[in-house]
This record gives C-alpha cells, sequence and structure tokens, in this order.
C-alpha cells in the first residue's frame, strides 16, 4: 500500500475521557495503558495506523489538571507542546451539556493554533441520543468545530466515520513512521508501563500514582523468549509492604497480569521479575523523573 497521505493528531481532554481507550481502539492494539483512575497517562504516546493510502499519527496525551507536583506540572506541559505542531486536533469529551475549565483552556490554545479541530463526544452508550444536541450546542457556542462526531470508544461506534473525517485533515506527503511500526515507544518503556497500569488496577487510592516502573533488564534468548526484570518505585515503606502484599501475594498478583499483556504485546513468551524499591518524594525530583522515561523531547 502506497502512502499518499500521513499527518500528526493530538487527542487531547481532561483526565478520564477515554484518550488512551480511543488510540488504542483506532490502532487495533494495545499501545495505551487504560484504567479508570485520573493520570493514567503520563507521557505523549504516538500511535500509528496506515490505512486507505493514509497513515495517521495519534498523539495520546496525560488528562489536562491541576499539578501538584513536579511530575504533573511535565504532565501539563507535554499536553500544551503536543498541541502544537499538529495538523490536526480532537478535543475529546464526556457527553455532558457543560464547558469546563480543561475544555476551555484546551480550546483556546485549538483557536490560537487555527488548525483544524474535531469535538469527538465519547460515552455515547452511557447516555440517550437525544441528550447528546444540548452536549453540541454547548460546545458549538464556544468554537466552530470542523465536525463534531458523537463515538464510544469503548464498544468501536462512530470510530469508521471519525477516521473517515480525520483522513480529509491529512496533508499530502509520504508517511512519517515505517510501515510496520504501531508506536514510537520503545519495547521497554511499553513493558514498564503495562507495569504500571496493573498497579493502578490494582491498587487503591494514592499509592499507584506514587509508582514508576523501570524495566532494568531486557533479553531475548535464542529461543525467541524474553527475561525482562522490572523495578517498581513506590513513596513510601508502607507503600512497598501494600505492593509486596501478605506472603508477597499481591506483586504475585501484578506481575501475572502484566506478564499476560506483556506476552500479547511482544508475541512471544516472558519470564517477568520484578522488585520493590522506595524513592521518597520521587515525583518531585526531577532527576528520578527523567530517570523513569519521563523526559521533553
Amino acid at each position: 500500500m502506497e502512502i499518499k497521505k500521513s499527518g500528526m493528531i493530538a487527542i487531547v481532554g481532561r483526565p478520564n475521557v477515554g484518550k488512551s481507550t480511543l488510540t488504542n481502539a483506532l490502532v487495533g492494539e494495545k499501545i495505551a495503558i487504560v484504567t479508570n483512575k485520573p493520570q493514567t497517562t503520563r507521557n505523549r504516546i504516538c500511535a500509528v495506523l496506515n490505512r486507505d493510502e493514509c497513515q495517521f499519527v495519534f498523539m495520546d496525551t496525560p488528562g489536562l489538571h491541576r499539578a501538584r507536583t513536579r511530575l504533573g506540572d511535565y504532565m501539563v506541559k507535554v499536553v500544551r507542546d503536543s498541541v502544537a505542531d499538529v495538523d490536526a486536533v480532537m478535543l475529546l469529551v464526556e457527553p455532558i451539556p457543560h464547558v469546563g475549565g480543561p475544555e476551555e483552556e484546551l480550546i483556546k490554545r485549538i483557536k490560537a493554533l487555527g488548525v483544524p479541530s474535531v469535538l469527538v463526544i465519547n460515552k455515547i452508550d452511557t447516555v440517550k441520543k437525544d441528550e447528546l444536541l444540548s452536549v453540541m450546542q454547548a460546545y458549538g457556542e464556544k468554537h466552530s468545530f470542523d465536525a463534531i462526531l458523537p463515538i464510544s470508544a469503548k464498544n468501536g461506534e462512530g470510530l469508521e466515520e471519525l477516521l473517515k473525517v480525520l483522513g480529509e485533515f491529512l496533508p499530502e506527503g509520504p508517511q512519517l513512521f515505517p510501515e510496520d511500526m504501531v508506536t514510537d515507544q520503545p519495547e521497554r518503556q511499553v513493558c514498564a508501563e503495562i507495569v504500571r497500569e496493573k498497579l493502578l488496577l490494582c491498587l487503591d487510592k494514592e499509592i499507584p500514582h506514587g509508582t514508576a516502573v523501570e524495566v532494568t533488564r531486557f533479553i531475548e534468548r535464542d529461543d525467541g523468549v524474553i527475561e525482562m526484570d522490572a523495578t517498581i518505585y513506590c513513596e513510601k515503606d508502607s507503600h512497598k509492604g501494600i505492593i509486596i502484599g501478605k506472603g508477597g501475594a499481591m506483586l504475585k498478583k501484578i506481575s501475572t497480569l502484566a506478564r499476560q499483556d506483556i506476552e500479547r504485546f511482544m508475541g512471544t513468551k516472558v519470564f517477568l521479575q520484578t522488585w520493590v524499591k522506595v524513592k521518597e518524594n520521587w515525583r518531585d525530583n526531577l532527576n528520578l523523573i527523567q530517570n523513569f522515561g519521563y523526559r521533553d523531547e
């Protein structure tokens, strides 16, 4: 297939509107981790879809929120930088007929850029169809979007129509990424993020937000099996105890769930070993934030 059009499309919105679910649904692979906790995504993630002579490069971004740590500052900066220098922007919102503070700020940035913009109303499976009109009206008064599309990222409704609309905004030109590439994230980074997703899913309250994961060893053996060591960093000794759990049960559960997803992503058998270490207040330590892969590129 010869690519005739290609371009970058930013997916922006407040935390928890379904940006990562949408990214994965569009590409048809698990690229971005997904949980029902806000601020799951920390980095900008590029996901690549080649289709009908078009190469779409979707940029999944952290949710725009009020930062409380230096890691939070970094995440907010990622959102702001990602909206610059793209060919189109998708503002993803929930089906609520009110434009909130984060959406107001993102609309302001979209206006300043002057690029094509699509309002994507997600989670339409949770409301009656006639309720969507007031949502469209509320946002239509704030900005003249090039298109407004209701979708459900969870069950795939409206995605074909969305791709058709976005395809119109792609500039003509060669592909930006090789044909077989689905993400710009290094494999180690994707694997570390999968472990972090399981921490978010298995642990309560603030603990998982204070964790970072580093893949410290990644060896592909001759028989194709991957041996991997992952270190989980947390902020307190008490958190370390909770992550490990009674008799190591919680860490075992997290590791097993992560290994299953990593095997699906890598397409091969994986031996995963996990450790837990304490790094107090790492979210406010710029060196550690960068060590864990959260860098301004």
